[in-house]
């Protein structure tokens, strides 16, 4: 029987093997109150959520009108849904400054930074060691801007490369680091970044398996954004990460009778959008939002809002 698209995320709540949700889009399109609002829907019908921003310019704080940090944090008015606000930059900062290391802070740095974007690689591989650490049952990520994100999704082959680069590093001047690095560091430091790479494989194969992971985009019906989506779908593919729903959000749905010409042209202009939306992407759940009057802000708001991405608004 083939698969009914219906304009609702009721999929991922039925969906009970999802560990991994991320919720990523352009700038300025509402992933912030989504995430929000799909962790909140989870709330109600998984164990225990954790939602978590990797977005350098957090907003969870100011959604839920709580003040979160670097810690799991109970999401005032909830009793399972807890929140965090990471930034992946800090990651390697604390992989160089710890004192476990025996000494190799520096040259580790050193070494890291000459070879490009196995620093951020390794920031977020301690972000995932992180989180596979706790005891949630479901994790819901609001992701920063595309780019970045793409980058998350792609450092295990960056890391691959990283651990290649070194290796040969090493055949060549071995003797030399180890004289310079002093004593094992040269193989705590190899050591440390193949138990970082195994880390990063295991994550990197649950991220690939649809049963434990999705991608949910957000987006608003104007062209950039749509765009962006469409590059975004076709990364996302190009990493074997599911993706099925699509967020579409600041709709505006203007009464026949309005007076507003503003209103009524960006309407004209948002239903071409949207005709393109439903054209290209048939197979997917097409979740579409309205623009509201009142800000998204606050426990109470959140949960009313949250439920139209199940139950599909009606003008």
């Amino acid at each position: 029987m083939e698969e009914e698209y219906i304009p609702s995320l009721q999929n991922i709540l039925d969906q009970k093997t999802l560990r991994w949700i991320f919720v990523g889009g352009k700038g300025g399109v509402g992933k912030t109150t989504t995430s929000c609002s799909l962790a909140t829907q989870l709330s109600f019908v998984r164990e225990s959520v954790l939602l978590i921003s990797t977005d350098p310019a957090h907003n969870l704080s100011d959604a839920f009108g709580q003040k979160f940090n670097k810690d799991p944090t109970l999401v005032s008015g909830f009793n399972n849904l807890y929140a965090m606000e990471i930034d992946p930059a800090s990651g390697m900062e604390e992989l160089n400054s710890s004192e476990e290391e025996g000494g190799l802070a520096s040259h580790f740095q050193d070494l890291s930074l000459s070879i490009p974007g196995v620093d951020e690689a390794m920031s977020f591989a301690q972000v995932m060691k992180l989180v596979k650490s706790m005891d949630y049952e479901c994790v819901v990520f609001d992701t920063a801007p595309t780019g970045h994100t793409m980058r998350f999704l792609s450092f295990p082959t960056v890391m691959d490369q990283a651990l290649g680069k070194l290796a040969e590093l090493s055949g060549r001047f071995g003797p030399m680091l180890q004289g310079l690095m002093g004593g094992n560091s040269e193989v705590d430091m190899f050591g440390k970044m193949a138990a970082m790479r195994t880390t990063i494989q295991e994550v990197n194969s649950q991220f690939q398996n649809a049963d434990l992971t999705t991608f949910v985009c957000v987006c608003i019906p104007e062209f950039l954004s749509l765009y962006e989506t469409e590059r975004m779908i076709q990364d996302l593919n190009g990493f074997n990460i599911d993706t099925h729903n699509i967020v579409v959000n600041q709709l505006l749905y203007p009464k026949a009778d309005s007076k507003c010409e503003q209103c009524l042209v960006r309407a004209k202009m948002q239903a071409k959008y949207l005709d393109q939306i439903d054209e290209l992407y048939e197979d997917f759940h097409v979740i579409k939002m309205p623009l509201l009057t009142l800000e998204i802000r606050g426990p109470d708001t959140i949960k009313r809002f949250s439920r139209m991405l199940i139950e599909p608004y009606k003008p």
